[in-house]
């Protein structure tokens, strides 16, 4: 990996949802909505508090988590799709 999320930011790899339905129709791209879940591959430090010290990041390396629709910066890395995005911006983890 050669990004380093820096300080409440967090890397997510996206998870596409299959492209084809139950009854074995394709759906192209164009119509696919985007991604809302993802792998977490990297966290950053945290939140810093007023006293210097810092706030563990609630989400964990990889946890699957789902995020807010249009939340962070989409990067290309080679063939996959990487999502840099805040903490805040995570809606929850899946269990």
């Amino acid at each position: 990996m050669a990004i380093r999320p820096l300080g409440e930011n967090l890397v997510i790899k996206l998870i596409e949802d299959t492209a084809k339905t139950e009854g074995g129709i394709f759906i192209p791209d164009s119509a696919k909505e985007k991604p809302q879940k993802g792998e977490v591959v990297a966290v950053g430090t945290g939140k810093t508090l007023d006293d210097g010290k810092k706030e563990e990041m609630e989400v964990k390396v990889g946890e699957i988590v789902l995020f807010a629709k249009y939340a962070g910066t989409d990067v290309k890395m080679g063939d996959e799709t990487f999502k840099i995005l805040n903490v805040k911006d995570v809606l929850g983890v899946l269990e």
